[in-house]
């Protein structure tokens, strides 16, 4: 069989624009024990019970008998072991993290399957989360069944707001439970393609160690990161320095990388909460398709990590170029008209409209009337940046994707909506 990796993935939802440190080191890396997760665990959850070619990116790729067999029977509720196995020397090459550290990992029917099952194991019915915002969009739903309260916590080009973070937590009322989890996509952030610059991951870090919050760290666009400068550690990594080890719950994905319909992703996690996510597994679908691991394992073994590693270094150019591209386009059509801050990571631009002035004499803050009135009028399809906020309230932010339109498909969708916006503004 001959498998090419993908590398012009994009979001389904979006083919669019169509856009403090440890103080005593004897503390260090000190593992939280399992009992520490009894809080946070949900009550169903505690109800459950039981040589690579660098040169091309194209291999020819034989599966044999024996594995063939594999891939068409039932396997182990966590994934096949090989690639269990796999997965850990990737957490160790790509983060340093050793596999004797008390977290585990787990296969999933993609990352969003994974999501969906620790929200669930640590989350109970109406309890308060930590959401950044903007957000993406296909985690609210989980929320939102749930009843969750959800806290937006404010972002811009470095990641979280630490501050606002911070006062919201101090100031968080002494009779209420504060949130157990914080959701956030620290690299290429879909949508505001923003990446989290390491002082504010470090002091995010220290956040939830004060406040006693677990990070949820969705990274599908981990190895799709292009910026100038070297890639920050990412969370999984940089809570080997903090005085206790197990606050990180991490996600990551295939499909960005690979293939998005192979529907893989993996989770690394302190053992109590893996476990609980597997049993959820076992009652919803058992296991994840043994075929489509067969063929992600093949693959992956015959690249090896210095293979992988060159793949998502050319998925990454990729990207990059796609950037540049938009960006150039963005400046042609654009100015004047928007403000963004350059991706370094991802596939996404997020841009604010400059609408004029609103009937209150400020400016105006809706995107979404402009989105899908005058620029669908105009041929142009686009996701307004309100679907991107917890609260769904107005604001004049766009997201566009650069994952897979030709330049001429990008000046052209860009141009409509120059003159879309210019609509809008004179007839205001």
């Amino acid at each position: 069989m001959t498998l090419t990796p993908i590398v012009g993935q994009h979001d389904a939802a979006v083919n669019t624009v169509q856009v403090r440190v440890g103080v005593n080191e004897h503390l260090a890396n000190k593992t939280l024990p399992a009992e520490f997760y009894d809080r946070y665990l949900s009550r169903a959850a505690k109800n459950r019970q039981p040589d690579p070619n660098p040169a091309s990116d194209e291999i020819q790729l034989e599966l044999s008998p024996q594995e063939l067999a594999v891939g068409l029977q039932y396997s182990l509720t966590r994934g096949l072991p090989d690639l269990q196995e796999w997965v850990y020397g990737l957490q160790t090459t790509s983060h340093g993290r050793e596999k004797d550290e008390g977290w585990s990992v787990s296969i999933g029917a993609g990352s969003q399957d994974l999501i969906y099952k620790a929200v669930t194991a640590l989350v109970n019915p109406g309890e308060a989360v930590l959401i950044e915002a903007p957000v993406y969009a296909g985690v609210l739903p989980i929320f939102q069944t749930l009843d969750c309260e959800m806290i937006e916590v404010e972002t811009d080009a470095q990641g979280i707001r630490s501050d606002s973070l911070r006062s919201t937590l101090d100031s968080w009322p002494a009779s209420k439970p504060k949130p157990k989890v914080l959701y956030t996509v620290p690299f290429g952030c879909n949508p505001t393609g923003m990446t989290a610059t390491l002082k504010r991951r470090l002091e995010v870090l220290e956040l939830s160690r004060e406040h006693g919050f677990l990070i949820l760290e969705d990274d599908p666009y981990y190895y799709l990161y292009y910026g100038t400068t070297p890639r920050p550690p990412s969370y999984f990594d940089l809570e080997k320095k903090q005085p206790e080890i197990g606050r990180v719950v991490r996600f990551d994905s295939l499909s960005k990388v690979l293939s998005s319909g192979i529907r893989l992703g993996f989770v690394s996690a302190p053992e109590p909460i893996v476990r609980a996510m597997e049993l959820h597994t076992m009652m919803a679908n058992l296991q994840p398709s043994s075929l489509s691991q067969v063929i992600a394992l093949k693959l992956l073994k015959t690249w090896g990590y210095a293979g992988f590693r060159a793949h998502t270094e050319r998925v990454s150019q990729f990207y990059r170029e796609k950037r540049d591209i938009f960006e150039v386009a963005l400046r042609r059509h654009l100015a004047g008209l928007a403000e963004w801050t350059t991706p370094e990571a991802g596939m996404f631009v997020w841009f604010k409209l400059l609408l004029g002035t609103a009937a209150d004499g400020g400016p105006a803050e809706d995107s979404e009337s402009i989105i899908r009135t005058k620029a669908f009028e105009h041929g142009v399809l686009a996701l307004p940046g309100t679907v991107f906020l917890p609260s769904g309230r107005k604001t004049a932010y766009v997201r566009a994707s650069f994952s897979l339109l030709p330049p001429d498909e990008v000046n052209e969708a860009l141009k409509r909506l120059k003159v879309a916006i210019i609509d809008a503004r004179d007839s205001a």
